[in-house]
């Protein structure tokens, strides 16, 4: 498995400790910044790690801002993306179970080293339900298709 990662500034300390968990599981990881807490825009990063996801040149992404919020809000704009905030161990694993959530939205300021690394591990231990929940995955594509036709029609 490989896997990108991506902070702001307020991410970064976590972003690191995540990386250190991930090699130390032997996962390879690529990460697309930010090097040091020196200000940045969460956005560029989120961008950088939902690309990367997209393209399928990784196989999964983890985004840590303050909140983890803005990164998840930025990643889910890219097509195919389904960022998903992390916070409890159950959601984290109904997130990939029924929504295949293929990037980990962690809170920076909010989430300590132990509790992040339990998340990431059921995140990538977690499965893809398949079933219904396909189905409802098939639908929020349609949505993205919709999206896309509607703005162009706009032009």
């Amino acid at each position: 498995m490989k896997v990108a990662l991506g902070s702001d500034h307020a991410g970064y300390d976590l972003k690191e400790k995540v990386k250190g968990f991930l090699n130390g599981m032997g996962i390879e990881v690529l990460d697309v910044g930010t090097l040091s807490t020196d200000s940045v825009d969460y956005p560029d990063f989120a961008q950088k790690v939902a690309v990367q996801v997209r393209d399928g040149k990784v196989d999964r992404g983890i985004l840590t801002c303050g909140t983890g919020v803005g990164v998840c809000i930025a990643a889910n704009k890219v097509r195919g993306i389904r960022a998903a905030l992390a916070s409890d161990p159950e959601i984290v694993r109904l997130g990939r179970q029924h929504n295949d959530a293929n990037i980990l939205g962690l809170a920076g300021r909010f989430t300590e080293t132990t509790k992040a690394q339990e998340l990431v591990k059921i995140w990538l231990d977690t499965e893809f339900e398949g079933g219904r929940h396909q189905r409802r995955l098939e639908k929020i594509q349609e949505l993205e298709r919709d999206c896309d036709h509607s703005d162009a029609n706009k032009s």
